[in-house]
């Protein structure tokens, strides 16, 4: 696979909980639903869920990837999800993947290799990784069919 220089990639820390409501209905939700870290990404860039836990404050650790997906057009958007919440979202076109531990990955990613702070970037809730590390994960999250059309999609233009 070959990344499209044009693309940019990314992390975001979600809930694995919430990953699944981002997934079923299309968009990306970041940072409790600011519009900041939506803003520095463009359509066509990628979006890779970092879950450390399953739910945002209860749950069990989990400390994996569990979604990926490509931004879809340059509209930032609110959504009401309630009297007193509304967030900023994204759309996202989401492959089918499989969750991925990331203690498979720290000696293989840039951001952990060799760190034994390697959560430090996390802490964020959101970052930008390089193509190297995005196909590092890519290709160990996607079956091999959808290998086959990410690396159509990142060798052409967006």
């Amino acid at each position: 696979m070959k990344p499209n220089q044009d693309s940019r990639y990314w992390i975001g820390v979600v809930s694995a909980s919430h990953v699944n409501v981002a997934v079923e209905g299309g968009f990306a939700q970041l940072c409790h639903g600011k519009s900041a870290l939506l803003r520095q990404m463009s359509a066509g860039d990628w979006l890779i869920y970092y879950s450390p836990r399953t739910d945002i404050s209860t749950g069990q650790p989990l400390q994996a990837f569990t979604a990926i997906g490509q931004i879809t057009d340059d509209r930032i958007y609110q959504y009401q999800m309630s009297e007193s919440f509304i967030p900023f979202r994204r759309d996202l076109r989401y492959l089918p993947c499989r969750e991925v531990k990331i203690a498979t990955l720290l000696d293989q990613l840039s951001f952990t290799r060799g760190n034994r702070n390697w959560g430090f970037p996390f802490r964020k809730g959101h970052f930008e990784i390089g193509a190297e590390d995005f196909m590092m994960i890519a290709s160990s999250m996607l079956e091999n069919e959808t290998l086959s059309l990410l690396d159509i999609s990142l060798s052409q233009k967006c």
